[in-house]
């Protein structure tokens, strides 16, 4: 399984060349995609703030992208969020970071994530 961080997903289905050509590989390479319920959460209040504007509404957005047959959403668990409240600096301290890497962690899945510090954390699990 492959897990994506937020913006990951966003650019993977939306084909945005910001997305990194190891980073498109390894989404397209896995069998299975999984994104964690905390990316909806942290997708929600991008555009609650008004820095994301998902067409032609986020609910109907979120419904059409886990409705694709090589996506599953993983719940946030007990575990996970145990897993996520006790990674220690120098992890960055976003709970939506904390909540993705650790879902990774704890189903031993690869992480596609563009943020550096995550990278940096653990760049054996963390493509880019």
């Amino acid at each position: 399984m492959t897990i994506l961080d937020t913006h990951v997903w966003l650019w993977w289905l939306g084909d945005d060349p910001r997305l990194s050509r190891p980073a498109r590989e390894a989404v397209e390479a896995s069998g299975e995609i999984g994104v964690s319920a905390m990316s909806v959460w942290e997708l929600a209040t991008l555009e609650r703030l008004g820095r994301l504007r998902l067409v032609p509404d986020i609910r109907t957005w979120v419904r059409r992208a886990l409705a694709r047959a090589d996506v599953s959403q993983i719940a946030v668990t007990t575990e996970i969020a145990l897993a996520a409240g006790s990674l220690l600096p120098p992890f960055p301290g976003d709970p939506a970071d904390r909540i993705i890497y650790a879902t990774a962690l704890l189903t031993d899945a690869r992480l596609v994530s563009g943020d550096r510090r995550i990278h940096r954390h653990d760049p054996e699990r963390v493509v880019w």
